[in-house]
């Protein structure tokens, strides 16, 4: 925690720490501290400085799917109303200017709690015993077989829609244009809702885990407790030692299964796992990491030493494009709207969120060694949406992950008090000599070993990851446009045989012996 550097540590007792965790002795007592983890005291005021997220998959009964399929709907259906409701008010005002439309989260809240109570959401025909019929206004009649969070955050998110709608036509909001909000369709939307984290007036909070002396259970407002496939003890033991709270949590049902995430705020990290401040004249160790297709990742530093090489990738992409091949021609021989079109739909859906979790591991596993070994690295800021279309490399660099690389690495480095500097994307990282800063126009992808005209010979990834690690200490030079004059974008560290030639057919694709599923062979010299 900031400000915290020179407050004693306390051992902890808990026998289950391992003994590595626990390697500062016990000082003394600490004003304000229990004794607790090893790894964090317990002030009785903890200050949250960080948000994460948490990820389990869950085991529901037959019935608990059914219900976590009701919220789920239920959200749906408040989108679609409140949508509803902001078009009906839009035409009234084309008639009338002075028509209030609801627009804001807040707004939409009222606005569907009013109109959940009104006869247009439910209405009944009684006969009382003499036969006279009379109309009954019951509103929603289900409205309470769901938590009523649900209905709330739905509306909100048709609140954000509008607003992102709103700020992309007024300009505040980067990126492509963002239309008017669409109704949600059964079939074509993913079943999700969300859940706040309301504490009762007994201070008991909404989302716990582990109640009832069951570790692997999650109790959720309106669903009760729900079983949780993986361990939680992380979780959990930051919430016994008041390091963290949880804010909301949302409920996906994705590749045939039911997963949670829970997002926290947590206190910051125990001073031992930051890294030791640098006054401000150390402009020194500073670590270039270039990223590539033939080598995932190369990091050096300004002196010329390597520090770090991954070579092996597991590109499951690549890896799973076969068996991709053959469900997705499978699923286009089934009958739209059968059953079994409906089967391969979820195989398919299955193999591409595993792909996604073999990438999404890979790249937590290298950003963690960086992030543990090294306080300032520089790394260069690619237009990766530019790259993609490029079709011969688009499926080779969305194998790699290049951008969720260098958001995770950003955020862990904060998380740690580190640096990371983000080189101009023209700055000319590979074609810059690191011995005699002269660029060498007429390197192409296909050469793998810089030559300068001073004799300097290097290994064009070395090469490139050496220039990042000095780009901090020579003035950060600003390149409005790219040095080669014939070249609108560069891509870096390339091969001809990962779709690089001019071969018609089979472009951007690598070898079965190119692409590895063992993500665990991170290795790093």
């Amino acid at each position: 925690m900031p400000g915290h550097s020179s407050i004693p540590w306390v051992r902890c007792a808990d026998p289950s720490v391992r003994s590595s965790e626990c390697s500062v002795p016990l000082v003394g007592e600490v004003p304000g501290f229990s004794t607790g983890c090893c790894r964090w005291p317990v002030p009785n005021s903890p200050m949250m400085s960080r948000h994460t997220t948490f990820r389990y998959c869950l085991d529901p009964t037959v019935e608990q799917q059914q219900a976590l399929a009701r919220h789920a709907g239920a959200a749906r259906f408040a989108y679609n109303t409140s949508l509803g409701l902001v078009k009906t008010a839009l035409n009234h005002r084309r008639t009338d200017p002075g028509h209030p439309v609801p627009w804001s989260g807040f707004s939409l809240i009222n606005a569907f709690n009013t109109w959940k109570k009104t006869e247009a959401a439910g209405r009944v025909i009684t006969v009382d015993p003499a036969g006279v019929a009379e109309i009954q206004v019951i509103g929603l009649g289900w409205r309470n077989e769901v938590c009523q969070q649900v209905f709330e955050e739905g509306a909100v998110d048709c609140g954000r829609a509008l607003g992102a709608f709103t700020d992309s036509r007024t300009g505040k909001r980067k990126g492509s244009r963002v239309g008017f909000p669409r109704f949600k369709t059964k079939s074509a939307t993913t079943p999700a809702f969300r859940l706040r984290n309301k504490i009762s007036k007994s201070g008991r909070a909404g989302i716990r885990f582990g109640d009832n002396g069951i570790p692997r259970s999650v109790t959720l407002p309106g669903l009760g407790a729900l079983r949780v496939r993986e361990d939680t003890r992380r979780l959990r033991r930051l919430l016994t030692h008041q390091r963290a709270r949880i804010l909301y949590t949302t409920i996906v049902f994705r590749a045939g299964r039911w997963q949670l995430s829970v997002t926290v705020e947590a206190a910051d990290l125990h001073p031992a796992l930051h890294h030791r401040p640098r006054p401000a004249s150390d402009d020194t160790g500073w670590v270039g990491v270039d990223r590539g297709l033939a080598a995932f990742l190369v990091a050096a530093t300004a002196h010329g030493t390597e520090v770090a090489r991954i070579d092996t990738t597991p590109r499951p992409l690549a890896t799973g494009l076969r068996h991709e091949r053959r469900l997705a021609k499978s699923l286009s021989r089934k009958q739209k709207g059968s059953r079994n079109r409906a089967v391969v739909a979820a195989r398919l859906a299955r193999h591409h969120h595993r792909i996604a979790n073999i990438r999404r591991h890979f790249l937590h596993q290298v950003t963690n060694r960086l992030v543990k070994t090294h306080d300032r690295l520089v790394v260069e800021d690619l237009n990766v949406a530019g790259m993609l279309r490029n079709h011969r490399l688009a499926r080779a660099i969305s194998d790699a992950g290049w951008a969720d690389f260098a958001r995770l690495l950003t955020y862990k480095q904060q998380w740690r008090s580190g640096t990371v500097a983000t080189a101009n994307r023209w700055y000319p990282s590979s074609k810059r000599c690191s011995a005699c800063a002269r660029v060498n126009t007429t390197l192409t992808l296909s050469d793998r070993v810089f030559a300068c005209e001073c004799g300097f010979r290097a290994d064009r990834d070395h090469n490139a990851a050496v220039n990042l690690a000095v780009w901090p200490t020579t003035g950060n030079q600003v390149f409005l446009r790219s040095p080669d004059p014939q070249a609108g974008g560069r891509v870096t560290n390339a091969r001809r045989r990962e779709g690089t030639d001019l071969h018609p057919m089979g472009t951007g694709a690598t070898g079965p012996d190119d692409a590895r599923t063992d993500v665990h062979t991170a290795h790093m010299a």
